[in-house]
């Protein structure tokens, strides 16, 4: 493996450079006279909302719901598995991915939103590329994952139905799976119908009700249809999705630890990188905290030059998903009562060539945000030699493709700047659940601080609910 997988105490930061832009940009004293407001504003989400949350009693109408449970979440999950290593929730996540591993080669996540998202961002950041195309051995005996249940699409479940082995009980490892399924009250109908139909599915190779009730791992709240249906089949093993934390906040409950752990990543690091996050957010001073760093810059942005629109460029393919993870946030977060910013993943280089033409010289309503990896994981590839040069690139034959990528940030950044388009930088020294962990423990925060300071509970989700009850009304529910 690279060496870089080693280094696993690095931070994460913030580059403002591109925010002071002559043109298009803000002055560095819109961002410093925010300073007083934003550290007022830190010290209500990790102190006073978290007090609230904990004593669980007279709480503000204005702050309902509150789901502040996510802030500690990382470190109290870490001191419980070092007081107990084997009955703690994160022994027994690990207990149980440990025992998928040794039985199923593939395992259905069925959830949506926030139930799926967090787990694909990271299988898609920390496994390799093309993960499930791999042979068991370079998975390391792990199982294969795939996503359902975040859709009413006949096609796509049809053909990951087609895909697992059925018709009669499995008699080795490679043609047995298993489902996760994550929904706090299992009444969410896409998550409830791929439920359905994937049982069905794993009853008609394995009648016996105990193989099924060990092939079936339910992540729910302690009330709730999928509560009750998980103990109507026997359910072996049932986590329980934090009271206190959202969905969209739940990457570190079992929501996303569970199925992390069945991919064999390293959740301990996972976690401790998302509490370092929390830690220098509560305790760094203005000038010096990445999150209120951004969160100045984004409203700055927003308020003073019309940025309405955020786009997220991640300079790497493996995080895409993490994108689309940062999308759900932002956007049922602070997408309310006519305000929040319209966020917009896109992944570059590859978009350079489908939206680079709006952003450098479309409406001045957008704000760049990079997503930058210093170091690659695997050793750098050179463009080569073919004993042709009918493609002219002979001279950049040593190059390799992250000295190519390397190229194609600044280059872009500098056109930008050049165009008066403004943006920041956010680097991370590698990819490893380390930098993983602090980076969505860093926009969870960064977004619940904005939130509050335009007076916008981050938490709760009433739009989604109205598509919700016309879907049962018309399907004559």
């Amino acid at each position: 493996m690279p060496s870089n997988r080693k280094q696993r105490r690095d931070p994460i930061s913030v580059e403002l450079d591109h925010v002071f832009l002559p043109e298009g940009g803000v002055e560095r004293s819109d961002i410093e006279a925010l300073g007083p407001r934003l550290t007022s504003v830190r010290d209500e989400v990790c102190v006073t909302d978290v007090e609230l949350w904990q004593n669980g009693a007279d709480i503000p109408d204005a702050k309902q719901p509150l789901d502040a449970g996510f802030i500690p979440l990382p470190g109290d999950m870490l001191d419980a598995y070092t007081a107990d290593r084997t009955d703690s929730e994160l022994a027994r996540i690990f207990h149980t991915a440990r025992r998928l591993s040794e039985t199923v080669d593939r395992v259905v996540l069925l959830g949506i939103g926030g139930s799926y998202m967090g787990a694909r961002a990271l299988m898609e950041a920390c496994c390799p590329p093309y993960f499930n195309e791999l042979s068991r051995a370079d998975r390391s005996g792990r199982p294969r994952l795939y996503f359902e249940g975040n859709n009413v699409d006949n096609d796509a479940t049809q053909g990951l139905l087609a895909m697992l082995p059925h018709g009669s009980r499995p008699t080795k490892l490679d043609d047995d799976w298993a489902i996760v399924v994550i929904s706090k009250s299992g009444g969410t109908i896409e998550t409830a119908v791929a439920l359905r139909q994937f049982l069905e599915r794993l009853q008609s190779c394995c009648p016996d009700s105990e193989h099924v009730a060990d092939r079936v791992v339910p992540v729910t709240g302690a009330h709730g249809k999928l509560a009750e249906l998980a103990q109507a089949i026997g359910c072996r093993e049932i986590f329980r999705v934090p009271d206190g934390v959202g969905g969209r906040f739940s990457v570190f409950s079992p929501v996303g630890l569970l199925p992390a752990a069945v991919l064999g990543l390293d959740v301990v690091s996972l976690l401790e990188g998302s509490r370092w996050m929390t830690e220098h957010f509560a305790s760094a001073p203005f000038e010096h905290n990445p999150v209120l760093q951004y969160v100045a810059a984004v409203h700055a942005m927003e308020h003073l030059r019309g940025a309405t629109i955020r786009v997220l460029n991640v300079w790497s393919k493996a995080l895409e998903s993490v994108g689309l993870w940062y999308d759900q946030l932002l956007a049922e977060s602070l997408g309310k009562e006519g305000e929040g910013a319209t966020p917009l993943t896109a992944v570059n280089t590859r978009d350079l060539h489908s939206r680079a033409q709006q952003h450098q010289e479309g409406r001045r309503d957008k704000f760049h945000t990079h997503l930058v990896v210093d170091a690659p994981r695997t050793d750098p590839l050179a463009v080569g030699r073919t004993g042709f040069n009918e493609d002219a690139l002979d001279d950049l034959a040593d190059a390799t493709l992250p000295q190519l990528m390397s190229a194609a940030y600044r280059g872009t950044v500098e056109a930008y700047a050049e165009a008066g388009r403004p943006g920041c930088t956010i680097r991370l020294p590698y990819i490893h659940e380390y930098t993983i962990g602090q980076l969505l423990q860093f926009w969870m925060l960064a977004t619940v601080v904005e939130g509050r300071l335009i007076g916008i509970n981050p938490y709760g989700q009433p739009g989604v609910e109205a598509y919700k009850r016309n879907m049962n009304r018309l399907l004559g529910r």
